[in-house]
């Protein structure tokens, strides 16, 4: 039986205003090419100046990462030549990268899995190639856009720890959820700003050898990253047992398909020829300024997960899914503290909210329901003001047009019946037209006055206490 080993580098572009050694816009809308200069272009005699909230967003990222920072860091030239990469080279971090031995743990099936990370780096990116009449092996030519060529990149990168696609696409959720978190990535991957390669190869389980390995790439999405790996382990595993040997390549994963195709082969390990950069000088980067940086960390999702299962009570799936986004969970902390009770809040917050949420396609910044009208909204299910079906309703103006809870019950009339004479006449009216079922509960069939509440709440359209019908219709039929 074979079990895979999967490594993963991240790269996320840095939310900075400027590039990482100039200072062109980051803008992602601008019109090709034209966030350039010769310092981005490689223009003889430019020279790069390090953008320093790009050093500390990196220092900030290996800290949350639980990473050694090193102290004397410095930045390598990385010598390829590609049409993407206008110098012919990439400044990078090799030998002394920002941050190095760090771990990141991520929760699966009510365990926790521990991932090593084998170092956090600063670089710069490469611009854009748009590959016109096909993909980047059979198009009719290629175009590039420089706008993103020089935009600061954090590379994370991972050791080969991962031991399922489940496994992986929990890890970059999390990497996701803590970059977010951080506040120094907007992390869309539909923009280019947040990117992955992995390198996956099988061995037999329990074994320590590591076999060929195989890099996958155009992974433009957590699951697909997840299905690639699927079916890269099932490929590896059928050319084992056929006995033949996997190849040493790289191979790109086609969405339409849903398989890897072989990219290009790689017979032995690229040269890069590293060297120290000659024109940026070493970074020290001293103990007092990462205590000042590490007092900037905001409590983690990972530490948020663990508190709200602590202090709320909630269940794990609960507390995962509030902890997805830092806006999300300060929502619901904020109800809480409006209205007291944990798991209602986050039973309402999962289900309607969250429903509407996805209906509209809007985020959590732009809700119209401010957490104290949904307090407000709950406080009023509990004084029985209304009842919990038409609070659905309630939830659903409020959500579209933002509107106060107690505003909306008064304009639609939705407050809930509770007075007893006029809920008398209303069930004795519906015991009259539903003779039949009626009898089947003096019978003894207990179910059917299920039926009997129904069309009470029906001829009320909602607005009767519910508790109420029911103690009523029994007090007919059954007392």
């Amino acid at each position: 039986m074979f079990e895979p080993v999967i490594g993963i580098e991240v790269h996320a572009q840095l939310k900075t205003e400027s590039k990482m050694f100039c200072s062109c816009s980051t803008n992602f809308d601008a019109s090709p090419n034209s966030n350039t200069c010769p310092i981005c272009l490689g223009f003889p005699g430019a020279l790069p100046v390090l953008n320093k909230k790009a050093l500390e967003y990196g220092i900030k990222t290996a800290l949350a990462f639980n990473c050694d920072i090193t102290e004397c860091s410095r930045f390598d030239r990385k010598n390829y030549f590609y049409p993407d990469i206008p110098k012919n080279y990439q400044i990078t971090q090799d030998a002394f990268p920002v941050g190095l031995n760090g771990y990141v743990d991520i929760p699966l099936d009510n365990d926790v899995r521990r991932i090593r990370i084998k170092r956090v780096h600063l670089e710069e990116d490469a611009g854009k190639s748009i590959h016109e009449g096909g993909t980047i092996t059979d198009a009719a030519f290629s175009l590039e856009d420089y706008n993103r060529a020089g935009v600061p990149l954090l590379e994370i990168v991972s050791e080969p720890d991962i031991r399922s696609p489940r496994e992986a696409y929990e890890y970059l959720c999390m990497l996701r959820r803590t970059l977010l978190y951080l506040g120094v990535s907007d992390c869309k991957m539909e923009e280019g700003s947040l990117r992955c390669d992995v390198n996956i190869s099988i061995r037999p389980k329990g074994a320590d050898k590591f076999w060929t390995q195989v890099e996958l790439k155009n992974l433009n999405s957590f699951r697909a990253v997840e299905r690639s790996l699927d079916y890269e382990v099932r490929r590896q595993s059928q050319v084992v047992a056929a006995g033949e040997e996997v190849i040493r390549e790289t191979r790109h994963w086609d969405e339409a398909g849903q398989a890897t195709v072989s990219m290009r082969r790689k017979e032995t390990a690229e040269d890069y020829r590293y060297f120290p950069e000659p024109d940026l000088p070493p970074l020290n980067i001293t103990g007092s300024r990462v205590e000042e940086i590490k007092a900037t960390l905001p409590e983690l999702p990972g530490a948020r997960r663990e508190r709200f299962m602590r202090d709320y009570e909630l269940p794990e799936y609960d507390a995962s899914l509030l902890t997805d986004t830092q806006e999300l969970a300060d929502y619901f902390e904020e109800a809480v503290r409006e209205y007291g009770q944990a798991k209602t809040v986050s039973n309402w917050v999962m289900g309607e909210f969250s429903r509407l949420m996805n209906a509209t396609g809007i985020g959590i910044e732009s809700v119209k329901v401010a957490p104290s009208d949904l307090a407000a909204m709950l406080k009023m299910i509990d004084k029985g003001t209304i009842s919990g079906k038409i609070a659905k309703t309630v939830f659903e103006e409020m959500f579209t047009e933002g509107k106060s809870p107690e505003v909306i019950v008064k304009e639609k009339g939705l407050v809930q019946i509770a007075d007893e004479e006029e809920l008398i006449r209303i069930v004795d009216r519906v015991i009259e037209e539903n003779g039949e079922v009626a009898d089947q509960v003096r019978a003894g069939k207990d179910k059917a006055i299920g039926f009997l509440v129904g069309q009470v709440m029906k001829m009320t359209k909602g607005r009767a206490n519910p508790q109420m019908v029911n103690e009523l219709l029994r007090g007919r039929l059954i007392n």
